[in-house]
């Protein structure tokens, strides 16, 4: 049931879901550094760069929500917090490699 809300809230057009989606630069960040596998909070934070707490948190619940990413708690004292790709999250990879290509060679020719 969730599903057909979610669907019912989405664009028509497939690029506009996907960037809908994914179309934030915090996100595509995200899934760039959870590509080769998961890492906690603070690891993700550092790779990012100048991202703010606030915003990073709010991204990967979004990102939760839409079956992106997998939150893991692990019960330990202080609290230990893995963040994951889904498998959904993972089919986004042939996107980021395009991305990834695309500006290569956009810097390779405006250099």
């Amino acid at each position: 049931m969730a599903a057909q809300t979610v669907e019912k809230e989405l664009p028509a057009c497939p690029v506009e879901t996907t960037l809908t989606l994914i179309g934030d630069k915090w996100k595509v960040l995200i899934l760039r550094d959870l590509m080769p596998g998961a890492k906690r909070f603070g690891e993700l934070k550092r790779s990012i760069g100048s991202v703010s707490q606030k915003v990073l948190t709010a991204q990967l619940r979004d990102m939760e929500k839409n079956g992106l990413v997998n939150r893991k708690v692990f019960p330990e004292v202080p609290p230990h917090v893995e963040y994951s790709l889904t498998e959904l999250g993972q089919s986004l990879k042939p996107i980021l490699d395009a991305m990834q290509s695309w500006g290569e060679e956009y810097k390779a020719k405006n250099a």
